[in-house]
């Protein structure tokens, strides 16, 4: 933290400083091209909402219930269940440098990249980490225990798509609204959050409310055939979306070039 808000403080005088939009917010969130942009970029998200429900399922109860049933043996320690989880803010630390500065740059060469091509690959990793959770629980099901470095290699592919997905999905969500809605739709994206976590919510009601027999590897192949139809569908809407990037400026909103001549004395024209 201390680190975070020492960058923080060093990079104050290069931050854009936007004054509120006023009632100009209103009359653009509220226009017909406003309101269609909201649409657009929902269309997108509403398939990142399933990243976000397979990625709180990795960092909730379901994957440590399943390691608490391998051997946890690892690197000469004896692990709780629950410290495994902790590999995932560990990996994202060092993917998004590699990601950003080698792995694009490799992709981009053979397959140019778009933000949105990002994210679909990165669903379709996400998915791959959940093919190898399923494995992991066919082999716990047959009375094995294998080792807890099959759910550390699951980490390490779901961290790797957390990289694509979560990361670039703040870039779209920022350069893709116009400068008044910038907070809308960053609000938007939180609630893609937010839902993908009340999505695997409503699941398990179901599952258990309904008094459903579902095991632990049919739970688990199901969100991982969701992570793949999720990801093949949202490769075929990308490829329709067409992009409209706003950079944030230091200009003066509506608002403001209105009351400008007031506030320095003057009458407006």
């Amino acid at each position: 933290m201390l680190i975070a808000t020492l960058f923080f403080w060093g990079g104050r005088n290069k931050m854009v400083h936007v004054a509120p939009a006023g009632l100009s917010y209103l009359k653009e969130t509220f226009s017909k091209e406003g309101l269609l942009t909201i649409l657009r970029i929902a269309m997108v998200f509403f398939f990142i909402l399933f990243f976000w429900g397979l990625w709180g399922m990795s960092n909730g109860a379901e994957w440590t219930l399943q390691a608490e049933k391998m051997n946890l043996h690892w690197m000469g320690m004896d692990l709780i269940a629950a410290q495994v989880q902790t590999a995932n803010p560990i990996l994202i630390l060092i993917f998004i440098p590699i990601v950003n500065y080698a792995l694009y740059p490799a992709i981009d060469k053979v397959f140019p990249l778009t933000p949105l091509r990002k994210i679909g690959i990165g669903l379709f990793i996400t998915a791959l980490s959940f093919v190898v959770i399923v494995w992991i629980q066919g082999q716990i099901d047959t009375g094995l225990k294998p080792s807890i470095n099959w759910q550390l290699l699951a980490y390490v592919i779901l961290t790797l798509g957390e990289a694509m997905v979560s990361i670039t999905g703040l870039e779209f969500a920022y350069t893709q609204s116009p400068n008044s809605m910038k907070s809308s739709i960053m609000a938007l994206w939180l609630l893609t959050v937010a839902s993908g976590e009340g999505f695997v919510a409503l699941v398990n009601k179901f599952i258990l409310g309904g008094g459903q027999k579902v095991s632990a590897y049919q739970y688990f192949t199901f969100f991982t055939w969701l992570m793949f139809g999720a990801a093949i569908i949202f490769t075929i809407v990308a490829s329709f979306y067409k992009y409209r990037t706003y950079l944030q400026t230091q200009q003066p909103t509506p608002d403001e070039i209105a009351t400008e001549p007031i506030l320095h004395g003057g009458t407006p024209s």
